[in-house]
């Protein structure tokens, strides 16, 4: 069969190493530019107005506390929904959370929902971005002081709102879901109760995006000043994987699975490994003055993020943040100290680094939505002790691509170096198995591609 290298139309030296530019896509770069700063400004503004939004804070004040800015974030998504001809609902996710850590009390909790549904009724899946909107000062059970929390996570918060204001004007034939979710900082209360619906209801969630912190440019210990990178965490064995060990038939088969990763040498290939490389790719495609720092972590040490329950439930999730935080921002009642300014005030957050994000995050979500579905049952063939690989896979499920890209990288390389186009659901590579990594997606006539499906072992 006959194996075309794709047409690579820019490549360029970037931090020492080659960097593939594909051709744009007018409808999402101009998208792109459609996110404002001064719109994620006068989002987070609003978001520090209400004083404090601690989850244990005032529900029934119109201008003070967590009900009040629930209520106001549903009415702006509500307000981007009109412009979406139907398409985009806006609900409160609702439910009681018990009392017990963190909680003196039981409390009724609301995440905010913008789902614009996909176009296409064969395409199932879903994609999910993030930020959560309560916020917390010093002691995590204080209600009632001054928590303005601007960048922890206004910043996350602003990027999910307003780029859910751009893409609700559009169509994509996948769902897309923009999100605020509550208690965070109690303990990915929010987050926790959505991934286990999603679970519990079969959702087809191929990936989720978590902004958090992502809105900060100077770090204060190291008075580093950088605006031109965000960190990616990412996973590496899966965390469904890691927890199953627990029981013997789970762990037995959890135990096979990471042997069968190490032993394939796929310990740094999970699913959501795979979509912090693709944020990577299409991030630098779009946005620039961005690089895309992977961190090979799920999260920060002693901190937890929103992607984490989605993590647990099965799902490819990364957490989005910024690359040098300021602790004395975050969880900081507002004060002087010392000559010292403590707390998350909106003055110290920089806005034309959120849009970044908010960019890198609407390119992702665009591409991601229009692209076919992952190739299924993706094999690398090992019956044969030959210098070439063969690899075979599925059609995708919904729309037929138009054709798929043969990934393949040096095994010491964290990014996919060379790509071969196909047309069929199998292809032979004039290069070892033994020496290079692969992988296989699906791609569309425009050139917009699935994730990245790493290879099982099959003869």
């Amino acid at each position: 069969m006959k194996i075309n290298i794709t047409l690579l139309l820019l490549v360029i030296s970037f931090y020492g190493r080659a960097q593939t530019v594909i051709k744009q896509d007018a409808v999402i770069k101009q998208m792109v530019s459609e996110v404002s700063d001064k719109n994620i400004e006068a989002i987070v503004r609003k978001l520090v107005s209400f004083k404090t939004r601690h989850t244990l804070s005032d529900t029934m004040s119109k201008t003070e506390g967590i009900g009040a800015a629930r209520n106001w974030i549903k009415s702006e998504m509500e307000r981007y929904a009109a412009a979406s001809g139907g398409r985009m609902t806006v609900k409160f996710d609702e439910f009681l959370q018990p009392a017990g850590d963190r909680f003196d009390k039981p409390t009724v909790l609301k995440n905010v929902l913008a789902v614009l549904k996909g176009t296409d009724d064969a395409d199932s899946r879903i994609y999910i971005v993030s930020g959560h909107y309560d916020s917390r000062v010093n002691d995590v059970m204080d209600a009632n002081s001054v928590e303005p929390g601007a960048v922890d996570d206004a910043s996350g918060t602003a990027v999910s709102m307003e780029i859910a204001r751009v893409m609700a004007k559009h169509t994509f034939p996948a769902t897309i879901i923009f999100m605020a979710v509550a208690g965070e900082e109690q303990g990915l209360n929010g987050s926790i109760h959505v991934a286990k619906i999603a679970k519990e209801e079969n959702w087809n969630v191929d990936a989720m995006l978590n902004n958090d912190i992502v809105g900060n440019t100077h770090g204060m210990e190291n008075d580093l000043k950088d605006n031109m990178h965000v960190r990616v965490f990412s996973e590496g064995v899966p965390s469904t994987d890691v927890a199953a060990r627990g029981d013997s038939l789970a762990m037995r088969r959890a135990t096979a699975a990471i042997n069968l990763l190490v032993n394939n040498g796929g310990e740094n290939d999970s699913p959501s490994r795979q979509l912090a490389r693709y944020v990577k790719e299409i991030a630098e495609r779009y946005v620039d003055q961005l690089d895309v720092k992977m961190i090979y972590r799920r999260d920060r040490f002693l901190r937890g993020g929103d992607h984490v329950p989605f993590l647990q439930q099965g799902f490819s999730a990364v957490r989005f943040t910024e690359m040098n935080e300021d602790f004395n921002r975050q969880h900081q009642n507002v004060r002087k100290e010392n000559g010292t300014d403590y707390g998350d005030v909106p003055e110290y957050a920089d806005y034309q680094y959120m849009q970044k994000v908010g960019r890198m995050n609407l390119a992702v979500l665009a591409n991601l939505a229009i692209a076919p579905a992952q190739p299924q049952n993706v094999l690398i063939l090992t019956a044969q002790l030959t210098n070439k690989t063969s690899l075979k896979w599925n059609s995708p499920k919904g729309k037929a691509p138009a054709g798929y890209y043969v990934l393949m990288r040096e095994t010491t390389s964290p990014y996919w170096e060379k790509r071969f186009y196909v047309t069929e659901t199998s292809a032979t590579l004039n290069y070892s198995k033994d020496n290079y990594f692969f992988a296989v997606q699906a791609v569309d006539a425009d050139g917009h591609e699935s994730l990245a499906v790493f290879p099982k072992v099959g003869r």
